[in-house]
């Protein structure tokens, strides 16, 4: 009897040990292609907020940290600087709406530093289905409509939606969530506007996280 359990004990530990062995070798073959997905897709969001033919460099590879409640909090927001001949040009920046219906919505807006808006787009949301979530472009176009427009200032009265004034559509039944996602594409231009004298300060994504 013990010495059944003493071969029983042997073989699930054997047997454990290979299942281990199995995933961390199935994990490392994969990981390398996870990666490469991961960056494929932010690169493609970011073509999506800042046009390609505006700049000439990486944008991935100039990622720095940035902190500002125009973003929305107090947490560490990414930020993707285009340059076209060594010069600042435009750059697209992390921003959360904290205010949505539902939860925080997360965005990336493009804009140059003169106050136009080059894109924004959701990147996560938790709207209700059907009402709020014609945020994301998956369900509607709403959120291309940013694209083109000038944020003269922080007080811009623009800068609204209809039903308070402003130039942009609410959804019938769901005014909370565009509201939040106008004011937030708003208060984040503005503080790409005054982003330049900043940019040779801001720490590397590759540096430190301070969240």
């Amino acid at each position: 009897m013990l010495t059944n359990m003493r071969k029983h004990g042997v073989t699930l530990a054997v047997f454990a040990a290979l299942c281990t062995a199995l995933t961390a070798t199935v994990n490392a073959l994969t990981e390398p292609t996870i990666h490469q997905q991961a960056v494929s897709q932010q690169r493609q969001l970011i073509d999506q907020v800042i046009p390609p033919a505006l700049h000439d460099n990486d944008m991935l590879k100039e990622c720095y940290w940035v902190t500002d409640t125009a973003l929305g909090n107090g947490t560490a927001h990414r930020l993707y600087l285009a340059r076209r001949h060594g010069q600042p040009v435009a750059a697209a920046v992390e921003s959360t709406a904290p205010d949505g219906y539902s939860g925080s919505i997360q965005l990336l807006v493009g804009a140059d530093f003169d106050g136009n808006v080059l894109g924004t787009r959701v990147t996560e949301h938790h709207e209700t289905p059907g009402l709020g979530d014609k945020i994301d472009l998956r369900v509607s176009d709403w959120i291309t409509h940013f694209a083109g427009k000038h944020v003269a200032s922080d007080h811009d009265a623009t800068w609204a939606v209809k039903k308070d004034g402003g130039q942009f559509d609410q959804f019938t039944g769901a005014t909370i969530t565009p509201r939040a996602v106008v004011n937030r594409v708003k208060r984040t231009v503005v503080y790409l506007k005054n982003l330049p004298k900043d940019i040779d300060h801001l720490p590397q994504c590759g540096e430190h996280h301070h969240e």
